[in-house]
């Protein structure tokens, strides 16, 4: 690698390290200072307009970043194929973790869970929409549209598998997007890397965040759906 190579590489990784690291800065500050709801707003806003900001003296647009329908159709399909494989091994998952944390509980441990499907008492069509396009489609474009995609102009190179590259770029993707989720101070959110890998398999193997998007906001509602579905079983008193 020569010199101006690297420097230019060094160049995109300062970058793109930079721009997350605001984001997740405001992301907490606006958190600490300020209801709820803003910190969600203030996530739109900066995973929208860091990157759009950052490609006005590249003469990009988001296209270039995956913000494009060219191949929804494949984009649906392996969305809705590996929502299929993963949910019923999330419901299973969360079955086993409720259960262990169930028996840690001062009260005893339940015979065991009821497991009823059903929605949130609060949850509607709205909500569907909330997590497509305010959560989603925001972090989808900054993540594995923007961030991913320069973070392989460092690292380009990674391990195939199943028709994708799996390499630094690929991982540090995954682990940024489970560190930004400690902006609201709760460890346990760092167990998104493990589906902020699927996100980006589906990035990069169709070229687009369409397929991400659309999992990713499966994802979201199928953990609200289960999260209200599974019961304790207490012995009558």
């Amino acid at each position: 690698m020569n010199r101006e190579a690297a420097s230019s590489r060094e160049g995109v990784l300062r970058q793109a390290l930079l721009l997350w690291s605001i984001a997740f800065a405001a992301i907490v500050v606006v958190s600490l200072l300020a209801p709820p709801p803003w910190a969600k707003v203030t996530a739109v806003l900066v995973f929208l307009y860091l990157p759009l900001a950052a490609m006005r003296g590249t003469g990009e647009d988001a296209r270039d970043y995956g913000v494009t329908l060219a191949r929804w159709r494949t984009d649906v399909l392996l969305a809705l194929g590996l929502f299929l494989l993963v949910a019923p091994i999330f419901v299973l998952g969360y079955r086993a973790w409720l259960g262990w944390l169930l028996t840690q509980s001062h009260s005893g441990a339940p015979p065991g869970l009821a497991f009823h499907p059903r929605l949130p008492a609060d949850f509607g069509w709205s909500n569907v929409v909330d997590e497509l396009f305010v959560t989603a489609l925001p972090e989808e474009f900054f993540y594995r549209g923007w961030l991913q995609a320069r973070l392989k102009r460092v690292w380009p190179g990674g391990a195939h598998l199943t028709g994708v590259v799996v390499g630094p770029a690929f991982l540090l993707t995954a682990a940024l997007f489970a560190v930004g989720h400690l902006a609201i101070f709760q460890a346990s959110r760092l167990a998104v890397f493990f589906p902020a890998l699927l996100f980006g398999w589906l990035r990069e193997r169709t070229g687009t965040v369409v397929g991400s998007t659309l999992f990713h906001a499966a994802c979201n509602v199928l953990a609200k759906v289960v999260t209200a579905s599974f019961n304790p079983l207490w012995d009558a008193r």
